[in-house]
């Protein structure tokens, strides 16, 4: 959607204008969603012995913390059309705080999968971060914008895994039994959530110009009804389907990870919780910049190669990263695990950012849509990979069998094409982005 006063630049401590309040209140609420939805993977060692959980059970919880998400994305992608994406994620994070609170009421398996399931709806957090994000900022730093809420906020997935071991330990200085620890443990991300929701309500607008009600009001947004095609134009356009399984090689990879690299260190490499999920964090700290660098790198490409260069990247951040893993899982000594593990995260989030500085071209009037079922994608992935760890497979060479599909999967970016109009049209708005802060620049300078 060509929204008028789309921020050109980012700028970082500016909090008054619409587009970078609504990117730092964006990129916060996604962080603590990736808190709350993976809080409990570097406690599973201790939930593992508390609910008296076989290898089968643990794999069937990992794959349901990410398999609702699949359904959560497609409909919150829509939802961001038709009502905003003030209005979802408000919902979104008011709900999802629910089950993130009660999950210590399980007493068994079956409640604990349950919950598992309902958390996993917060995933969908993602397609709306990137949603506001693309209706905020111009095509020369959409990008980077992306890119940086997306990768900021995931960085929640590594702040987790040692923050919850420590939020673990203190409270057990008040109840001493970890047991009940845990489950005390999982209240405090929820109530934070909640918190953000009403937040997020309050800080943000849909859009540079309003919100879509009003916008709609005033005839400068289609009406709401004129919406309800959109994703089925989504689902007929073959490139975003090719984004999709690439997604699925980068993001359903790191939720995989997520999910299990605490445990692997702590059953391969013996080492114990608070050390495992100190390690394991490194993953997923990478985000501080490594998601934002492939969105910045893609946006840099795209000055002098267009569309087609910016596909060109992803293409080879998916193939490095499938590289990378294989290398990863085949290492036995701590010494070379860990810098094995730095660098396989590097390419996995620079592929994610590479994604979604592809995905606002695909479809403007659809893009909410487009959002959804590219980043469904990534919960596709982390499904399928997370069937490899309910076998007696080892886990290393379930690590090794993605890697390898990972770098097979890199050959779909080939079929992600743009016609001479749409990198002419892209090349166009960004040119004339640019050209209104120059003017307004100049106006604000006389």
């Amino acid at each position: 959607m060509n929204f008028r006063n789309k921020a050109t630049q980012i700028e970082l401590l500016n909090f008054t204008k619409p587009p970078m309040r609504a990117f730092h209140v964006t990129w916060f609420a996604f962080f603590l969603c990736f808190f709350g939805w993976f809080g409990i993977a570097p406690l599973m060692s201790i939930v593992r012995e508390d609910l008296s959980l076989t290898k089968e059970q643990i794999g069937n919880t990992v794959i349901a913390s990410v398999f609702i998400t699949i359904f959560a994305r497609l409909l919150i992608g829509w939802l961001c059309d038709r009502f905003g994406p003030r209005l979802a994620y408000t919902y979104l994070l008011a709900l999802g705080s629910l089950p993130v609170m009660l999950i210590g009421l399980s007493q068994d398996y079956t409640q604990f999968l349950l919950f598992r399931l309902a958390i996993g709806a917060i995933g969908a957090s993602f397609v709306i971060t990137q949603y506001h994000t693309s209706v905020m900022f111009a095509p020369n730093v959409v990008g980077t914008a992306n890119a940086t809420t997306a990768g900021w906020g995931n960085l929640g997935g590594g702040v987790t895994q040692f923050a919850m071991p420590l939020l673990l330990s203190a409270t057990l200085m008040f109840v001493g039994d970890q047991f009940l620890g845990w489950r005390i443990a999982m209240v405090i991300p929820g109530v934070a959530l909640l918190l953000t929701g009403i937040a997020y309500y309050f800080l943000t607008t849909d859009a540079p110009d309003g919100n879509f009600v009003a916008l709609r009001a005033r005839g400068e947004m289609p009406p709401s009804k004129d919406i309800n095609g959109t994703f089925w134009e989504a689902i007929k356009d073959y490139r975003v389907w090719a984004l999709f399984i690439l997604y699925a090689a980068c993001f359903g990879i790191e939720l995989t990870i997520n999910n299990t690299v605490a445990l692997y260190f702590t059953d391969y490499f013996g080492l114990g919780v608070t050390a495992a999920g100190t390690v394991a964090s490194l993953f997923g700290l990478m985000n501080l910049f490594a998601r934002s660098l492939g969105g910045i790198i893609s946006d840099k490409i795209n000055l002098t190669r267009g569309l087609r260069g910016r596909v060109q990247f992803l293409f080879a951040c998916t193939l490095l990263e499938g590289i990378a893993l294989i290398f990863f899982s085949q290492m036995t000594a701590l010494a070379l695990a860990i810098p094995l593990l730095i660098i396989f995260s590097l390419f996995v989030q620079m592929s994610e950012g590479a994604t979604y500085a592809v995905v606002p071209f695909v479809n403007k009037r659809a893009m909410g849509s487009v959002a959804g079922i590219v980043g469904a994608g990534g919960n596709f992935g982390a499904v399928m990979a997370g069937f490899l760890f309910r076998t007696e497979m080892p886990w290393s060479t379930a690590y090794f069998i993605i890697g390898i599909a990972v770098a097979v999967s890199a050959v779909a970016a080939f079929a992600v094409r743009f016609s001479t109009t749409a990198e002419k049209s892209a090349k166009e708005e960004m040119e004339t982005r640019l050209r209104e802060y120059e003017a307004a620049q100049t106006l604000a300078s006389a």
